[in-house]
């Protein structure tokens, strides 16, 4: 095996994320949300560093309801600057913010599941990371190529969640493989294994 499912084997941290969450096609909202702002954390630290702080951060901001998110202030945000279980970083912290009301916006689309699976299956929807990128940068804020990259790749929307050779990997796509059309376990875009 190579990459994230080679480092992840028996790693007290990286183990269970992989194990239970990496490519898992979530689709409700707050878990949504809550990958999208785990990989904006992530950004110029280690992805150890934001597994460590996702019960904290979970915590911290309000389980990821995106209502409660987007009415925060100024005076949210200073009192999370001073909250050691996030990462403390304004940008970061505002761009939470800025992104739960795009999320709140895509409600009148069908929700941020149905605005994914919307692009992820147009025929002329993006087809690859940069295109990816360019389309979360016209909506959300602290977005760039690795944290699209990652947020895409761990939703099984853009390949290489899963070396072909990880055996969670090929259990959870056969699962998936297993599912008929409609069933309701199904996020609304195709699985890019």
């Amino acid at each position: 095996m190579s990459g994230y499912c080679a480092i992840s084997k028996d790693h007290p941290v990286h183990g269970p994320f992989h194990d239970s969450d990496h490519g898992l096609p979530v689709t409700d909202e707050a878990s949504l949300f809550e990958r999208l702002c785990l990989e904006i954390a992530q950004a110029g630290l280690s992805w150890e560093t934001a597994l460590k702080r996702r019960a904290g951060m979970r915590n911290a901001l309000d389980c990821y309801h995106i209502d409660t998110i987007a009415a925060y202030g100024p005076e949210d945000i200073a009192r999370l600057m001073q909250d050691p279980r996030v990462i403390r970083n304004r940008l970061k912290l505002e761009a939470y913010v800025h992104n739960a009301r795009q999320v709140q916006a895509f409600r009148a689309e069908g929700g941020f599941a149905a605005w994914l699976g919307r692009w992820a299956s147009a025929p002329d929807g993006p087809k690859d990371r940069t295109a990816w990128v360019k389309l979360f940068k016209k909506h959300f804020r602290f977005t760039g190529g690795e944290i699209v990259n990652e947020f895409l790749m761990g939703l099984s929307i853009l390949p290489g969640a899963h070396d072909v050779s990880c055996p969670i990997g090929q259990s959870l796509y056969a699962r998936l493989d297993g599912l008929t059309a409609h069933d309701s376990s199904l996020p609304p875009w195709p699985i890019r294994c």
